[in-house]
């Protein structure tokens, strides 16, 4: 039999080694998510940087049809457990999966600007036609109603980190979500209900997979399982 020692030692070697999947956000592209799996690949990651259509179907239609295949793909049988960076639409997706009997297991998630109890923006502006056809199915749900997708969805079982930003550039936006926000989706939203570490950063919803802090701190999170609050920048 190996020493305690020896069994922490390769347990934290297999979770810096697990597969990164990363999920952009609504109405966006994997290439918005470069930045992140290049620094991830440099810390010697393995990185499936997923695109899906984001406009164009369902959530559910989204996990099913082209989340649940394209992991699949990624992992190809050789992983088990599988960790996630997202950003914004992308993070409610990987709560979905989680509830998916057909999706991997979950390591850790860190989230990036998620909307876990919705945006006022949604509320405001789900009846105008050009809203709905610029953010499709999926971006319609992300409304802050009670009865919702996202008031249904379970705590997460996972290890969820959540970094938000409190910058904004678009005042109009702003003016219509309660209290500090991203421009897009407010502090208080994007936390949730059983995650493990909490931050906030200067940054706004576009950009926050971008920055230089964000992205260590990502890092940080998927090795240690926490945020590094002394370096962050609060």
């Amino acid at each position: 039999m190996s020493p305690p020692q020896a069994d922490a030692a390769e347990a934290a070697n297999a979770e810096v080694n697990r597969p990164v999947i990363l999920l952009h956000g609504l109405a966006r592209t994997a290439r918005s998510m470069n930045p992140l799996a290049e620094a991830l690949q440099t810390k010697g990651r393995r990185v499936c940087n997923l695109d899906y259509p984001s406009t164009e179907a369902p959530v559910a239609v989204l996990v099913d049809q082209y989340l649940l295949p394209a992991i699949a793909d990624c992992l190809q049988g050789e992983d088990s457990v599988a960790d996630f960076v997202t950003h914004s639409l992308g993070g409610i997706l990987v709560r979905v999966l989680a509830e998916h009997d057909d999706a991997p297991a979950i390591g850790r998630v860190v989230m990036l600007s998620p909307p876990n109890h919705g945006s006022e923006l949604v509320d405001h502006m789900g009846g105008w036609s050009l809203f709905r056809w610029w953010n499709g199915p999926a971006g319609l749900t992300l409304g802050t109603d009670d009865s919702s997708l996202l008031a249904r969805l379970e705590a997460p079982g996972f290890e969820a980190g959540v970094i938000t930003g409190n910058r904004s550039l678009n005042p109009l936006f702003s003016s219509w979500i309660p209290g500090p926000d991203d421009g897009k989706v407010s502090v208080q939203s994007a936390r949730l209900d059983g995650m493990t570490d909490f931050l906030v950063v200067p940054t706004t919803h576009t950009f926050i997979m971008r920055s230089d802090v964000v992205i260590r701190q990502v890092n940080h999170f998927l090795e240690t399982g926490g945020f590094d609050h002394l370096t962050s920048g609060e």
